[in-house]
């Protein structure tokens, strides 16, 4: 008998929620945001919403117990990290914002590293149960 996964429902009922939540929040901080508008629209509309729109697949195929749902969610965990490290650290730099988007931006970029570590485990290529 094959062993199951522990986290792997948990996280992709959270990944699918975070995802469609997310979706509005990217237009309210990229077009309400008097901050930087041109790179907050621009890391919206080529980052921001792919990666969400990539991850709400990556979970609908791991609802589907698909294994290119893993691989889909470790390409959208990285396009969130990609885009949200960087973009805390430059308002960091630039406003010193800690408490505001900039600690936002690297709460998330954690807790993405984090989900990207726990998707990348050997057990999600090998023959468990899903």
């Amino acid at each position: 008998m094959k062993k199951v996964v522990t986290g792997y429902w948990p996280l992709t009922w959270i990944g699918l929620l975070a995802n469609v939540a997310v979706l509005p929040c990217i237009g309210l901080v990229a077009f309400n945001n008097p901050d930087l508008p041109l790179v907050n629209f621009i890391l919206a509309i080529s980052l921001a919403w792919p990666a969400a729109i990539v991850g709400i697949v990556a979970s609908a195929g791991l609802l589907a117990e698909r294994k290119w749902g893993v691989i889909l969610a470790i390409v959208a965990l990285s396009m969130t990290l990609a885009g949200t490290l960087p973009y805390g650290i430059v308002r960091l730099v630039r406003e010193g914002d800690i408490f505001g988007l900039s600690g936002l931006s690297f709460l998330i970029a954690i807790s993405n590293l984090l989900a990207l570590i726990y998707w990348c485990r050997p057990s999600h290529r090998r023959g468990v149960r899903l």
